[in-house]
C-alpha cells in the first residue's frame, strides 16, 4: 500500500532526493578533488576530463528523461535514477585508478539527469498547478542543500573521501527504498484535455537561441568554481584539504536565497539582473583567485558563487518554461541541458589552462570571459509580452510560468483534473457544512417552537388563574344564620 504525500510532504521529500542526485553525487566531486587527486596521482587535466563525465551523462540522461518518465512512470523512474546514484557513489568510494572513479562520476550524472523529471512527473500528479512554483522553488534548493549536507563529511573526515561516497551511497540507498514508498506510479504527466503544444515552426527561436548560449557560457565560466576552487585554496593557497568544507559551506547557504532573487528578478527585469548576477558570478572567480590563502575572502568568494549561480540557474528555468508552453518535459529541461554542455566543455578546458598557465590565470580568463558576457546581458529574452502590454504582478515569477504552462483549447489556463476533484470535493464538504448548519437551525427553530408553547401554556395558566381570583371577588358572600339555644 503506497502512502500519499501532501503538498508540502511532497516538496520536502522532492528536496531531500535532489538533494542526494544533485548535491551530493554531482556537485560535491570537487570538494574531495584535492585528497582523491593526491591518492590516486592525478593530473589537473585528468581531473577536468572526470569532471566532464557526469555532466556529459546528464546531459545524455536529460534527453531520454522525459520518455523514461512517461514510459515507466514517475515512481520507476526515480527508482532507476536512484539506482545509478547507488551503484556510481558506490565505485567512487571503491575507485583505485582514473579509470574506475570515471566510471562512477559518470553513473552520478545518469542519476542527476532522471531525477527532476521523475519528479517533475509526481508533482502533476500529486500537487496542484496552483502549488507547483512553490513546490519547485522548494525542490530546487534541495541543490544546495546537499552541497551542505556535504560539508561535515570534509571538516570531519578530512581525507577519507572513500567513507565519505560511502555513506553518500546508503544516503542514496535510503533514498531509493523511499521513492518506492512514496511517489505514484504515474507515466502521464500531459493531462488529455490540454491543448496541443504550438507548432515548432511557431516557437520564439530567437529567444530560445538566445537563452541556450547565455545558460551555455554561463556553465561554461561555472566549471571553473564547481571542479576546481577547492584543489585551488589547497594547492595556491595552502589551506589544509579540512578547509574547503567552509567554501562548499558557504555555497549551499547562500544558494538557498537563489530561488528568492531568481523570482524577484522575473518580476521585475531579467536581462538586468541575469548581468548582475553573471558578473558577480565572473568576480568570484577573481576573488578566490586573487586571495586563495585567505580562508575569509575564499568564503564570501564562495557566498557570492552560491547566490549568483542558484539565481540565474533559477531564471534560466522560468525562461525556459515561459518560451516552451505545452512542453513540460522539455521547458524546465533545456536551459539545464544547455548549462551541463557549458559545464562539460569547461571542465577540461579549465584543466588544461591550469596545467599551462597556472590557476590564477586559468580563472582569471574564466572571471574575463564571464564579465564579457554579462556586457551582454540586455540581449538575454525577457518577458513574451510587447512591450507595450505591461503584464501584472500576477503574471510573473516561477508560479505565473507554470499557471500558463498548459491551456485549453480556448485559449485559457487549463485546470488539471486534480485541482477539479479537490475543488468539488471542498465544494461537496461546504455543502455539507451548510445543510448541518440548517439542521442545527431547524433543530433550534423547532426548540423555541416548544418553549414558546409552553410558555403560552403557561401564561394561559396564570391568566386562568388570574381570572378565577378575580371571579371570587366579584361575588357577594353567601350570609351565615346562627341557632337560637
Amino acid at each position: 500500500m503506497k502512502t500519499t504525500l501532501s503538498s508540502t510532504g511532497f516538496a520536502l521529500f522532492g528536496a531531500a532526493l535532489i538533494a542526494i542526485s544533485y548535491g551530493l553525487a554531482r556537485f560535491a566531486f570537487g570538494l574531495f578533488v584535492p585528497p582523491i587527486r593526491d591518492e590516486l596521482e592525478l593530473t589537473p587535466y585528468v581531473i577536468g576530463i572526470i569532471g566532464a563525465l557526469p555532466l556529459i551523462s546528464f546531459l545524455l540522461a536529460t534527453l531520454i528523461a522525459p520518455f523514461t518518465a512517461d514510459h515507466l512512470g514517475a515512481r520507476n523512474a526515480a527508482v532507476l535514477s536512484g539506482a545509478f546514484g547507488v551503484g556510481g557513489l558506490s565505485l567512487i568510494s571503491q575507485a583505485s585508478d582514473a579509470l574506475t572513479l570515471g566510471a562512477g562520476v559518470f553513473a552520478c550524472g545518469i542519476c542527476t539527469g532522471l531525477m527532476m523529471p521523475a519528479l517533475t512527473a509526481a508533482m502533476q500528479a500529486l500537487v496542484r498547478r496552483s502549488l507547483h512554483g512553490r513546490v519547485s522553488s522548494v525542490m530546487n534548493a534541495g541543490t544546495s542543500i546537499g552541497v551542505v549536507v556535504a560539508v561535515p563529511t570534509v571538516l570531519f573526515l578530512a581525507g577519507a573521501w572513500r567513507l565519505a561516497y560511502l555513506s553518500f551511497a546508503i544516503l542514496a540507498g535510503i533514498g531509493l527504498i523511499a521513492a518506492w514508498f512514496f511517489l505514484p506510479s504515474v507515466s502521464r504527466i500531459m493531462p488529455a484535455n490540454a491543448a496541443a503544444p504550438p507548432p515548432v515552426s511557431e516557437l520564439p527561436w530567437s529567444r530560445l537561441v538566445r537563452l541556450t548560449l547565455f545558460a551555455f557560457v554561463m556553465g561554461f565560466v561555472s566549471a571553473a568554481y564547481w571542479i576546481f576552487a577547492p584543489d585551488l585554496v589547497v594547492t595556491l593557497g595552502g589551506l589544509p584539504s579540512s578547509a574547503t568544507g567552509w567554501l562548499w559551506l558557504a555555497v549551499g547557504i547562500a544558494g538557498l536565497g537563489g530561488a528568492v532573487v531568481a523570482d524577484l528578478a522575473d518580476r521585475n527585469n531579467p536581462p538586468i539582473t541575469h548581468a548582475l548576477m553573471l558578473m558577480m558570478l565572473a568576480a568570484s572567480l577573481a576573488l578566490l583567485a586573487a586571495s586563495p590563502g585567505q580562508t575569509a575572502l575564499a568564503a564570501f568568494s564562495a557566498l557570492v558563487f552560491g547566490l549568483a549561480y542558484m539565481s540565474l540557474t533559477g531564471l534560466y528555468l522560468m525562461t525556459g518554461i515561459r518560451l516552451l508552453p505545452g512542453r513540460l518535459s522539455m521547458g524546465p529541461v533545456l536551459p539545464f541541458m544547455a548549462v551541463s554542455v557549458g559545464q562539460a566543455t569547461g571542465s577540461p578546458v579549465v584543466g588544461m589552462l591550469v596545467n599551462s598557465f597556472g590557476y590564477a590565470s586559468a580563472f582569471a580568463m574564466f572571471s574575463a570571459l564571464g564579465i564579457l558576457v554579462a556586457i551582454l546581458s540586455p540581449f538575454y529574452p525577457g518577458y513574451i509580452a510587447q512591450a507595450e502590454e505591461e503584464e501584472a504582478e500576477e503574471d510573473s515569477g516561477l508560479q505565473a510560468a507554470y499557471d500558463h504552462q498548459l491551456q485549453d483549447e480556448e485559449g485559457e489556463p487549463l485546470l488539471p483534473e486534480a485541482d477539479i476533484i479537490e475543488e468539488a470535493e471542498e465544494a461537496e464538504a461546504k455543502a455539507a457544512e451548510v445543510a448541518e448548519a440548517e439542521q442545527e437551525a431547524k433543530a433550534a427553530d423547532s426548540a423555541d417552537d416548544v418553549k414558546a408553547a409552553e410558555a403560552e401554556e403557561d401564561v394561559k395558566g396564570v391568566e386562568a388563574g388570574q381570572e378565577a381570583k378575580a371571579d371570587e371577588a366579584t361575588d357577594p358572600p353567601t350570609p351565615t344564620h346562627k341557632s337560637n339555644a
